[in-house]
């Protein structure tokens, strides 16, 4: 009986975000035979990114904003692919949608899955002109690469100009990426719960989960594809990962030195205390929907992000960029942390910027549960910026 009313409360709570939500939407594909030249010297000869829009686009092709994705993430950032009531909505479901953060009554919202991912886009797993999956001779790619093949979905799509490209952690490098890369076709940049720059602690987290895929007996250098993937590799891979995502205010609160079950046998490798379960239960899910080669790749590219890389200083790199910015960060991100974040607000001394530092427990990912406090930061922002757009316009 207690099981029945656990799940009929869990389908009630379901139903209700459905109603809530974008509804259904499909993944879309644009294949691109131009080649894709890199940051490295190599070149794809052909690619295709994955991707979700949602909303409509205005006639003066004005309102589109790009959603970038975090190292985890893919294309599906709201709303739903099918009608089973078990399926959970896309990664920021919250926040794209009507009236909410990115409110699609005014704005044409689109999320693509990176190059180099696993969900859609051309990565590792993807054919190459053999037939046979690129593995390890899929090119390094970096931020900018995605950036660039970002820049060809929005050709491809008729938009020349967005009104904003928004991101948190890895989709607020994108972000800057873009305002840097593309100064003349960014209008305003969102910058949430990242940096300028990955730090020497952002490598080495980043080096440990690539390590544990390394180890993995089933990695094969890569050559996995068709055999059984690096599973266990990947899974701690992500354990750490998601543990720089929280903070220690937050799993205190949620597990503490509580025990997985109430006459928890002691003094045992098993597993005994409910943080040790967390953790193996997000390793679990992760490797259900994500490649070990991609999360190699991905964070490769976070590690080889600095957006002032070749300038003398960060203010230097920053000399073109005509976008307005926000920018975002929490007290508890010790992952991208707050000076972090000023030390691009600094940089951008002189040009229109609005910063805020939030009050939160909630660690990095705060910028993802926040959800109040960000709709009002991030949709009150975009909503100033649209009506001060359009009042120039008039």
């Amino acid at each position: 009986m207690l099981e029945s009313t656990h799940n009929s409360e869990r389908l009630t709570a379901a139903r209700r975000t459905r109603q809530h939500s974008v509804g259904i939407v499909r993944r879309q594909h644009a294949h691109f035979a131009q080649p894709l030249h890199l940051r490295s010297g190599k070149t794809l000869e052909g690619f295709t990114l994955a991707y979700e829009t949602y909303g409509k686009l205005n006639a003066q092709r004005s309102n589109a904003i790009l959603i970038c994705h975090a190292l985890s993430g893919d294309a599906h950032v709201a709303g739903y692919h099918t009608h089973d009531p078990n399926e959970p909505p896309g990664w920021w479901d919250d926040a794209v949608g009507a009236g909410k953060m990115f409110d699609t009554d005014r704005y044409f919202v689109i999320c693509s899955n990176v190059i180099g991912g696993c969900q859609g886009s051309t990565g590792p797993a993807s054919l190459a002109a053999d037939g046979k999956p690129y593995a390890l001779r899929f090119p390094i790619i970096t931020i900018a690469d995605m950036v660039q093949a970002q820049r060809h979905l929005m050709d491809y799509l008729g938009i020349q100009r967005l009104f904003a490209v928004a991101g948190g952690s890895m989709g607020g490098m994108q972000a800057l990426q873009w305002a840097v890369d593309y100064p003349d076709r960014v209008e305003t940049v969102l910058f949430l719960a990242s940096t300028p720059r990955s730090s020497a602690q952002n490598i080495a987290f980043n080096e440990i989960g690539r390590q544990a895929i390394y180890a993995d007996p089933n990695w094969n250098n890569g050559n996995y594809y068709g055999r059984t993937p690096p599973a266990a590799g990947l899974a701690v891979a992500r354990m750490v990962g998601h543990i720089t995502y929280m903070s220690e205010h937050s799993l205190e609160v949620k597990f503490s030195r509580a025990l997985q079950t109430a006459n928890q046998h002691r003094y045992t490798f098993g597993t005994e205390f409910a943080v040790e379960s967390y953790l193996q239960y997000q390793g679990e899910k992760f490797v259900r929907r994500f490649d070990a080669n991609s999360y190699l790749y991905i964070t490769k590219a976070l590690d080889y992000f600095d957006i002032a890389e070749g300038y003398s200083t960060l203010a230097e790199a920053l000399q073109g960029v005509k976008a307005r910015f926000l920018v975002i960060s929490f007290s508890s991100d010790w992952l991208y942390t707050a000076a972090q974040a000023r030390e691009l607000v600094d940089a951008l001394a002189g040009r229109s910027v609005e910063y805020h530092h939030v009050q939160a427990h909630l660690g990095h990912d705060s910028f993802l549960v926040e959800v109040e406090t960000m709709t009002q930061l991030v949709g009150g922002y975009l909503n100033r910026q649209w009506q001060q757009l359009h009042s120039h316009a008039t």
